[in-house]
């Protein structure tokens, strides 16, 4: 493993060190199979909602940001952020065509320039010391309006270190309670060695 100097995650440093040196474990190299069929059939997971068949999606904490490019072929109006300088520039390589949506920004003062129908999560909140959790969960609700989706993949471990800093099913929807209803529950079939039979894929409707 390669020498680092920052150990604060809360830092953008932490990432741009990881991303610099190559030493990103939770990089699944690709957008998890799950998520191309969430694409396929999100016109049935957003009942409700005005746009249909392109909603306004964030992956906030991209990473290298596989998904976006998922995300616009299908048509979706699709933006990722990082505050890791290196993570953008890594992000935005992969992008290509789609490399002007990919920004860097600190997701808590983040302000989408139009409503969200939906939030993308993959190993952001696992990224996050605990203590941050519940801010996060607020900030989420506050980005989102009634009706508005909350989707993505959950790491469940009790390991008190990290990152990744896993949840217990109790936990994440004690956590997410107060502001959304989870509509689907399902264990992820593809996912890398460090995530193996502990991430699952939520759904979660906006009350």
């Amino acid at each position: 493993m390669p020498e680092f100097h920052s150990r604060d995650p809360l830092s953008p440093a932490f990432w741009d060190e990881r991303f610099e040196k190559e030493f990103t474990p939770w990089d699944k190299g690709g957008a998890p199979e799950r998520l191309r069929r969430f694409i396929a059939g999100w016109p049935a997971a957003a009942a409700g909602l005005a746009r249909l068949s392109a909603p306004t999606v964030l992956i906030p904490g991209c990473g290298s940001a596989y998904e976006l490019n998922l995300m616009c072929e299908a048509g979706w109006d699709a933006t990722a952020i990082d505050f890791s300088p290196a993570a953008v520039v890594a992000a935005q390589q992969i992008a290509g065509p789609w490399r002007a949506r990919v920004q860097e920004a600190d997701f808590f003062a983040y302000a989408p320039p139009q409503p969200l129908d939906l939030i993308y999560e993959r190993a952001f909140l696992c990224a996050m010391p605990r203590a941050m959790w519940p801010r996060l969960a607020q900030r989420w609700a506050d980005l989102l309006a009634p009706g508005a989706v909350l989707a993505g993949c959950f790491f469940y471990d009790s390991n008190p270190k990290g990152p990744p800093f896993g949840t217990s099913r109790e936990e994440l929807h004690g956590l997410l309670a107060p502001f959304f209803d989870c509509t689907l529950e399902e264990p992820v079939g593809d996912s890398i060695a460090v995530f193996a039979g502990k991430e699952y894929w939520l759904e979660w409707r906006r009350r």
